[in-house]
């Protein structure tokens, strides 16, 4: 199928320039080779915040006893906190795939 643009990446510039240009009438391809989102969504920035909400909700718990509440923290599970971030980024990944799939641009693996 002859493509107007063939955008390289999926990451927040590559995805969204597919979307822009796909909203614009070209038919657009997005090659992307690893996972849409880029180093931010899958690897850096959202499972580097996810963690971090772990930590803070651990920190509330330890400081409930201030506002006369009583109970027991015991630590973090830290796979768990690991496989909730994974599913923070899994989640916004389909996201990013469904938004290219609606905007009508052809995602290439």
């Amino acid at each position: 199928m002859p493509y107007d643009l063939a955008v390289l990446g999926g990451g927040p510039g590559g995805y969204v320039s597919a979307l822009r240009a796909s909203r614009l009438g070209l038919k657009v391809a997005l090659i992307e080779r690893d996972e849409v989102g880029g180093v931010c969504l899958n690897r850096g920035c959202i499972p580097t915040k996810a963690l971090l909400k772990s930590a803070e909700v651990l920190s509330t718990v330890r400081e409930a006893r201030d506002f006369g509440i009583d109970v027991e923290v015991r630590g973090i599970d830290y796979s768990r906190a690991l496989k909730r971030a994974g599913g923070v980024v899994r989640r916004l990944r389909k996201g990013v795939e469904f938004l290219l799939k609606k905007g009508g641009v052809d995602l290439i693996r």
